[in-house]
């Protein structure tokens, strides 16, 4: 018997530490450096659950952005009226009930096919926001007059990213992630062998929905006043997307590590080179889909076994 942890245990000790040194950010830094740490929080978010389905099974949706948008848009209606913890739930149940519709609707297809009609979903439900908004308050956006303290807004986007990994740590070693890996691997093999393929996907396409409408419902309240250009930003969903497939969609250190460094670079480079935070994501894309196509986490896991041979 030994109290050592296991390596199984390993990346769970390293989560909650993480998580520890992280709540304390608000009260030991600066409000600018707390600002940054949240945008931090926010894609770690987007980019870990985005690859818990779409880095299992390869199938690339760009429907991040209308999910975060609808968590936003819930949390805004529902703020007044609903406590805090129920307004995020409220938002994470509203974009994951719409990924079910949709993914029922889209998710029988494949590659770019399945990238463009979620693309062109996302521009849907927009447009039917900003219609709605126009007939029912005669005006596009809301004012958000009541709002949680920054502290509560940055534990709480804290809590659904630490969430985000745990349920990610979770499901790759379940028969839902195994499930999702056959369907990536080969999903006519992964059905012969009695996997039900579709229903595997709308609840992995639902629980990543889930999360990102989380996060909307936290976000939205750091602006005073949200419309849909704003929180349905395409940027949004493209810049997830482009984190999780640099960092490696397939593992789960990747996309953390990677939300870390392009939300300190975006902050950098935004402020002295407002084009230059694109180019160099758009570069590193590039370079990776050439070079690194399982993304940067490949780097450290051709070093693990090699310095395994290594040891006598």
């Amino acid at each position: 018997m030994t109290l050592l942890p296991s390596a199984t245990n390993k990346p769970w000790w390293v989560l909650g530490a993480g998580l520890v040194l992280a709540a304390a950010v608000p009260w030991v830094a600066t409000e600018f450096v707390a600002s940054v740490a949240l945008g931090c929080l926010m894609y770690i978010a987007l980019a870990t659950s985005w690859s818990l389905f779409c880095g299992a099974t390869r199938y690339l949706s760009l429907a991040t952005s209308a999910f975060f948008g609808l968590g936003a848009y819930a949390s805004a209606t529902l703020l007044e009226v609903l406590p805090w913890p129920l307004v995020i739930l409220s938002g994470a149940a509203v974009a994951s009930a719409v990924a079910v519709l949709m993914g029922a609707a889209v998710l029988h297809l494949r590659g770019t096919y399945f990238a463009v009609l979620t693309f062109g979903m996302t521009e849907l439900i927009r447009h039917a926001v900003t219609f709605v908004e126009k007939q029912v308050s005669g005006t596009v956006g809301r004012v958000l007059s009541v709002v949680p303290s920054n502290e509560t807004v940055y534990l709480t986007v804290l809590a659904i990213a630490g969430a985000a990994i745990a349920t990610a740590l979770l499901v790759k070693r379940s028969r839902f992630g195994l499930a999702l890996a056959g369907i990536g691997a080969d999903e006519q093999r992964a059905q012969t062998l009695g996997v039900d393929t579709r229903r595997a996907k709308v609840m992995g396409f639902a629980l990543t929905a889930a999360f990102a409408g989380a996060v909307g419902a936290a976000m939205a309240v750091r602006w005073t006043y949200i419309d849909p250009p704003a929180v349905f930003s395409p940027f949004i969903g493209f810049q997830t997307v482009l984190i999780a497939m640099i960092g490696g969609a397939a593992s789960i250190g990747g996309p953390v590590a990677a939300a870390v460094v392009f939300s300190l670079l975006s902050e950098t480079l935004r402020l002295q080179l407002p084009y230059g935070y694109m180019m160099v994501l758009g570069l590193l894309l590039i370079l990776c889909v050439m070079y690194l196509p399982d993304g940067l986490a490949s780097l450290w896991r051709r070093k693990a076994p090699a310095s395994r041979e290594a040891r006598p």
